[in-house]
């Protein structure tokens, strides 16, 4: 079976192609036919070595997948191995596709949306008329968040890296958009969506309104700087963590529910996922290495 296997820390070029078993099911387990395989920054992070729980190498990457089982059409998030031409997957996890839906989309869906839609709806509070402002508003997670905040009624405020990327933000549904350095001080929110951490996180946090929450989700520009409790005392704020991973250990009932929350949604036609980019299986290490270096938008997505 073809599959991308990364048998040492380093650069997008330690993804090779190879051959490798074919999974073997456990129990509650079936094999999926793989259509295509989300990257996820995360994925980068691994292979980097920077992951905080990375797998034993060499390891098959990808946790995000869209495929084929018995004619059905299905998403999922297996435990690992997703760049693949076939899968294990939880049974019990297989998500239906709407009919409309590419396996690419399918691909993009479920850990950009989950990541959005459970703080949004369960962590922090989002009225209509709210300010919500999400940082990163083109990739993966902030292009499923702007598009959840203005289904709940927020005004949406975002940032990106480029002029194209916050058009792309302002096509999704934000009414502003503003680079990195020129947020602070322009911006009031009562709540943040952040998946870039570092510097980003602590301008983000006097961007609070009173009462108002940060979510931290991921730390691609660097890890977060230490948070005094004096801090979210003194301004009435306050600070979330997100990380959908455990949550699915702890939590499966409540993740259950969004999924089938969130498929009614898109199958509605409140959103879908943005996907940016399609690479055959065999480039996984240039679709890496346009996540690494923040060229993409949306999801970037394998295809065996």
């Amino acid at each position: 079976m073809r599959a991308i296997l990364l048998r040492e820390l380093g650069g997008p070029d330690r993804l090779e192609p190879g051959d490798v078993p074919e999974p073997e099911p456990g129990e509650g387990q079936v094999v999926l036919e793989v259509r295509a395989a989300g990257i996820n920054f995360a994925d980068v992070l691994v292979r980097l070595g920077r992951y905080p729980q990375p797998p034993e190498l060499p390891a098959v990457l990808g946790n995000e997948v869209a495929g084929e089982i018995g004619g059905r059409r299905v998403m999922a998030l297996p435990r690992g191995g997703g760049y693949a031409e076939r899968v294990a997957v939880d049974e019990a996890g297989l998500v239906p596709m709407p009919d409309t839906a590419s396996f690419a989309e399918g691909a993009s869906f479920l850990l950009t949306f989950l990541t959005a839609w459970i703080p949004l709806t369960r962590q922090v509070r989002v009225e209509p008329g709210s300010t919500v402002l999400v940082h990163a508003a083109a990739g993966g997670v902030g292009s499923a968040a702007v598009q959840v905040a203005r289904h709940l009624g927020a005004r949406v405020v975002a940032t990106a890296g480029s002029e194209a990327k916050r058009e792309l933000a302002l096509s999704l549904g934000a009414e502003e958009t503003y680079a990195y350095d020129e947020f602070a001080g322009q911006v009031r929110a009562d709540v943040v969506v952040d998946p870039v951490g570092g510097p980003v996180f602590a301008d983000s946090l006097k961007a609070l309104n009173p009462l108002g929450s940060i979510v931290a989700i991921g730390y691609a520009a660097g890890l977060w700087q230490p948070v005094d409790p004096a801090l979210l005392v003194g301004r009435n704020v306050g600070v979330q963590g997100f990380y959908l991973g455990r949550l699915m250990v702890h939590r499966p009932e409540l993740v259950r529910s969004a999924v089938e929350e969130l498929v009614a949604l898109w199958a509605g036609g409140a959103f879908r996922p943005h996907v940016g980019a399609e690479y055959p299986l065999e480039r996984a290490a240039e679709a890496h290495r346009l996540v690494e270096d923040r060229l993409h938008t949306g999801k970037v997505v394998l295809v065996p």
